[in-house]
């Protein structure tokens, strides 16, 4: 059984927000429904765009088989920043998994899965705030 570890924050993520103990809830729920052993979650720093705790995670990810975060809108926004922490993970061998989208990047395809929807989300936002 692969082993994750859980990855939340405790700010605001892309104008959302969602409880630490309920981003807990999500992320246990999703490791059960696919079979991965749940290591207890860390939590980034507030400040913003903060993304210390990530990089620890990813350096020190040998005892680990992967990260499990509650939600892709948790990823840096710039789409360089993003694409090189998922980079560096697939080279690492680890998966990465996004429990309220349900989706675990394994390879270098799944990278442009998670681009397209951040430019989805990040369209939609520009919409509903042009109306």
């Amino acid at each position: 059984m692969k082993s994750l570890r859980g990855y939340i924050f405790s700010r605001p993520f892309l104008d959302e927000r969602a409880p630490q103990h309920v981003q807990n809830i999500v992320i246990r729920d999703f490791c059960k429904k696919n079979s991965f052993h749940y290591l207890l979650s860390a939590s980034e720093y507030r400040m913003k765009d903060s993304y210390s705790i990530l990089e620890e995670l990813i350096t020190n990810s040998s005892k680990i088989d992967g990260i499990v975060a509650y939600s892709v809108l948790m990823l840096p926004k710039n789409q360089n920043k993003r694409t090189k922490i998922l980079k560096t993970l697939i080279n690492k061998k680890k998966l990465f998994c996004f429990a309220v989208e349900e989706i675990t990047v394994r390879n270098f395809a799944d990278i442009k899965k998670i681009n397209d929807l951040w430019k989805i989300k990040e369209t939609l936002k520009k919409t509903y705030l042009s109306q």
